[in-house]
């Protein structure tokens, strides 16, 4: 209650509680990458590198067989293991007599794989890099085409 005896009312929604303040400023200081992992490999932070092989397998089904792409011809793909903070510097390589092209994408990166890999054509390898900003347990996964 203000002097006169009415209320003072208060504005209470978060986003106005922020402009109220004077507004907020996103910054996500090197938790993507943002060109070439040269980039991050020269940051002073230790790198962990993965180097992991697109290979199709048929494996059995119910009703027959189905093609699917593996990494290092395991299911699950091997498990990476890293330190909040490093530098996680990911390749994935397709061999050239493979059927199709592939691609990678890792959630603990917080950013699509793509532009930085995208698919992988037959016969190449790409690459991605991204600091190891949030802990936890993430998966990784093809994918598929551009």
């Amino acid at each position: 209650p203000l002097n006169s005896g009415t209320t003072m009312e208060v504005e209470t929604s978060p986003l106005a509680q922020v402009a109220a303040m004077g507004g907020l400023e996103l910054v996500m200081p090197e938790a993507y990458a943002s060109g070439p992992c040269s980039d991050l490999f020269n940051s002073g932070r230790p790198v962990v590198n993965f180097d992991l092989t697109g290979v199709s397998v048929e494996l059995p089904s119910l009703s027959g067989t189905y093609s699917a792409m593996t990494f290092i011809e395991q299911i699950p793909g091997p498990t990476l293991r890293v330190t909040q903070g490093d530098v996680v510097h990911m390749t994935l390589t397709i061999p050239g007599d493979e059927v199709t092209q592939h691609g990678n994408d890792m959630h603990a990166s917080q950013m699509s794989s793509k532009p930085y890999m995208g698919a992988v054509n037959i016969g190449e390898t790409g690459e991605y890099c991204f600091i190891a900003e949030v802990p936890g347990v993430f998966k990784y996964h093809c994918s598929g085409v551009n």
